[in-house]
């Protein structure tokens, strides 16, 4: 009988980054803007890179995408790079395509480059646990409205006691993943992570608690939070 803790289990990661970033009112997509020298890019592959049992690391880039292949960190071995889609689905499926033994697949996304190893290793850690999968996650400290989309009207208060902030990375058998996102294609369902694809097939991913400094930088002001956290690393 050979026990867990001899066991390395084979993981993909895959990180969509097909994204333009448009609110960042930026001249280039937002996972090329550079924090300390680093593009916000190489310090999530890096984070990424840090952990041994991620074998393949598959980079989901826009077909327009002229930016990547000019940074030092494209040529690494265990990166490979796949053209995306225009839906993030689209982008993560392109991905699984890639062939791979491993059996898991990490979803992270491009945006998030205040992952610390920590958190990465708990989530890889509920393999011998859960056939599943799991997802980082939060649990809601704020106060949750409803709005009229419209006029911006606040129309009631959520209960946010049962309530979590998904984050990234999310950890998936790799080939249920696959039928799962394959169904909601079918289905022409719309998700904005892939534990969402999941739960629509009847699944229930864990929920780990992560850290509340990884954070997607989606505005302006998202970077000057990330370029706080980053401050004492170094970029690879």
């Amino acid at each position: 009988m050979v026990l867990f803790n001899m066991y390395k289990p084979k993981i993909m990661a895959i990180v969509p980054a097909a994204g333009i970033g448009s609110r960042m009112k930026s001249n280039l997509p937002k996972q090329y803007i550079k924090i300390q020298n680093c593009t916000i890019l190489e310090h999530t592959l890096n984070t990424l890179l840090l952990h041994p049992n991620i074998n393949r690391i598959v980079v989901s880039l826009n077909q327009q995408d002229h930016y990547f292949h000019t940074l030092s960190i494209s040529s690494n071995i265990r990166i490979v790079s796949v053209i995306g889609g225009k839906k993030r689905m689209y982008s993560v499926l392109s991905g699984l395509i890639f062939e791979t033994d491993a059996d898991w697949v990490i979803i992270h996304d491009a945006v998030r480059p205040c992952l610390n190893y920590k958190d990465l290793d708990n989530l890889i850690s509920i393999i011998k646990k859960n056939p599943v999968g799991a997802i980082l996650a939060r649990p809601v400290s704020d106060t949750i409205k409803y709005s009229n989309m419209k006029n911006k009207h606040s129309l009631y208060t959520l209960d946010r006691k049962n309530l979590w902030h998904a984050l990234t990375p999310q950890l998936f058998q790799m080939n249920l993943l696959k039928y799962c996102l394959k169904k909601i294609v079918q289905d022409k369902i719309n998700i904005t992570d892939e534990a969402s694809a999941l739960e629509y097939c009847g699944y229930t991913p864990l929920l780990i608690l992560g850290s509340s400094k990884n954070i997607k930088i989606t505005w302006p002001d998202d970077l000057l939070l990330a370029k706080f956290y980053l401050q004492r690393s170094n970029c690879i």
